[in-house]
């Protein structure tokens, strides 16, 4: 009998993924004759044919099932070998602290930690969500390395002299909205519709900041002031009021919430900025990597 092969469980699995030896090889890079021939040869090891062919594609036969199934675990396997392998080269271990004021817990740095766990599985990381002044006063007696913390011109003026910053995100503040309110179907909305609105706002402890309604309005009339951000956004979507809303949790709203941007010239932006200390590690140094990464990520995004 001929031997399996790992080019041949990829090449299994693809068409089986696809549906096509055509589509297979597109999405492998091969010409379709190499796809036919890979199939061929593992066929020939599997003693049984592994598709059927059709007008519509291919669809696999029982023996091409369980191959595709058992081809999955194994090339699994094999990933992992490979990312083991490279985290040995890898000089970046060890432990990192990261904290992150909520709204940029929820999109932000979850991702970012994906991407170090991919990048150098060797790096423990451990997250915790902090208002941004806790975070500085962590940092400050190294509980944490890294502080994700916001800054603007409607923010305290954080203490950061002999702290090193990094700009992640600037600009912004979004709208959040239920799905049929009558902004819901605008891109953006000039700021003197807002008067009138009713606010969910946050509600803290005394020297955390917490979003108010749009910070440039006089008097809004505030509806609801709760703790957490699911239950500010749950009271959106019920079409309760409408909530401010940073810019870096925008991927993050549920459903039954929508997004819209506000046109207002009198608003001078927010930032989102990674804090450290001035002699950062390698650890520290690649997990602010990461965030700025990511950053420039949900700033690409649409």
């Amino acid at each position: 009998m001929a031997d399996f092969t790992l080019t041949g469980l990829r090449v299994i699995q693809a068409v089986v993924d696809t549906g096509s030896f055509t589509a297979a090889a597109d999405a492998l890079g091969y010409t379709q004759s190499a796809v036919s021939r890979q199939v061929a040869a593992m066929e020939a090891a599997a003693g049984a044919p592994l598709f059927v062919r059709g007008a519509r594609g291919v669809a696999p036969s029982p023996a091409g099932m369980v191959l595709a199934r058992r081809a999955t675990t194994a090339l699994n396997e094999i990933d992992a070998v490979s990312t083991d392998l490279a985290g040995l080269q890898d000089h970046v271990t060890g432990r990192v602290a990261v904290a992150a004021f909520p709204s940029a817990a929820a999109v932000l740095v979850p991702r970012a930690l994906a991407r170090l766990g991919y990048e150098h599985p060797g790096l423990i990381v451990e997250f915790g969500e902090a208002s941004s002044p806790t975070q500085l006063r962590q940092l400050r007696a190294h509980r944490i390395d890294i502080a994700v913390i916001g800054m603007g011109p409607d923010l305290p003026a954080y203490d950061v002299e002999g702290l090193r910053r990094d700009l992640l995100l600037d600009g912004g503040l979004l709208l959040a909205v239920s799905a049929d309110h009558r902004f819901a179907g605008r891109g953006i909305v000039p700021v003197t519709e807002l008067r009138d609105e009713p606010w969910i706002v946050g509600k803290g402890l005394r020297d955390d900041p917490q979003f108010g309604a749009w910070p440039t309005l006089d008097h809004p009339r505030i509806a609801y002031a709760v703790r957490e951000w699911p239950t500010r956004l749950g009271l959106v979507a019920a079409g309760l009021g409408i909530a401010v809303l940073p810019e870096v949790a925008g991927a993050a709203v549920p459903t039954g919430v929508r997004i819209v941007r506000v046109d207002d010239p009198a608003w001078l932006g927010r930032a989102v900025v990674a804090v450290t200390a001035r002699d950062r590690s390698p650890e520290v140094t690649a997990t602010v990597e990461a965030l700025r990464h990511e950053a420039a990520q949900l700033r690409a995004a649409p």
